[in-house]
């Protein structure tokens, strides 16, 4: 029953809503006033977050009886070189534009594959192009390229494969047999791509360079799972000039 305020009368005479309840009024002030309430309003929640890993952090790092092993200290460098590296090489990529970029070659490749017709001249040409475009301009083709060069890892090309095989059985619908010529660039690019990552990881393993390399493809690897799987939408291509920061960082931090 609400108790009887200032703007109330005795036989509640005005409606019932308009007469204050001081019990849920008070409720209501120290709700708002609960820390909970004013981090969520200021929006410091991941703030304070990272604030308190860094503080437990610290504290466990100054209770240990012992440092941390090489092995630790060496995992925790690579850990650090590898997130640098995500970060320059996406903010690098934006830059550049990388992922718009390939996003207008795509949709340039669909409108070619929207006019496609037996009676269209240009048929063999646009058919080779927008093929070669689709297969090579990609994320999964660079990544998989330079791991199968590094560590002989050919995974990322074989997932790769099965979709572009599936993507030909309907391109040769619309372009006939000229889709199967983008093997050529494919296997140009690609290639070359993998013998020079071969090439190199003599150098970047004495340099102890093929680690951190190989660990941020890997992660590159996974985001390529999650957009798959339409879990999280990722501009992949962003983060290809991780791949070039990584080995630069891990040089620079030895």
């Amino acid at each position: 029953m609400p108790v009887v305020g200032p703007d109330c009368n005795a036989d509640f005479s005005v409606p019932e809503d308009e007469c204050r309840t001081p019990t849920a009024e008070w409720n209501a002030a120290i709700d708002c006033l609960c820390p909970g309430r004013v981090v969520e309003s200021l929006r410091m929640v991941g703030t304070l977050i990272n604030a308190t890993a860094i503080l437990i952090g610290g504290v466990v790092g100054l209770t240990a009886k012992k440092p941390l092993s090489p092995v630790h200290q060496t995992a925790l460098n690579q850990l650090g070189i590898i997130l640098l590296a995500l970060m320059l090489g996406n903010l690098t990529g934006k830059l550049l534009r990388i992922q718009k970029s390939l996003n207008h070659l795509g949709q340039f490749a669909k409108g070619r594959i929207t006019r496609a017709t037996p009676a269209n001249s240009r048929r063999f040409s646009e058919g080779f192009l927008t093929c070669s475009i689709l297969f090579c301009l990609t994320p999964v083709g660079i990544i998989g390229s330079l791991q199968d060069g590094l560590s002989g890892n050919f995974k990322p090309l074989a997932i790769k494969a099965v979709m572009d095989g599936l993507a030909t059985m309907a391109l040769v619908t619309s372009f006939g047999w000229s889709a199967l010529l983008s093997i050529v660039p494919v296997v140009a690019g690609q290639g070359t791509l993998t013998l020079l990552a071969h090439w190199a990881q003599p150098w970047l393993h004495k340099n102890a360079l093929v680690d951190p390399l190989d660990a941020t493809a890997g992660l590159l690897v996974f985001c390529v799972a999650l957009i798959i799987l339409d879990l999280k939408k990722i501009e992949l291509a962003d983060y290809l000039p991780s791949l070039v920061f990584a080995p630069l960082l891990a040089w620079l931090w030895r």
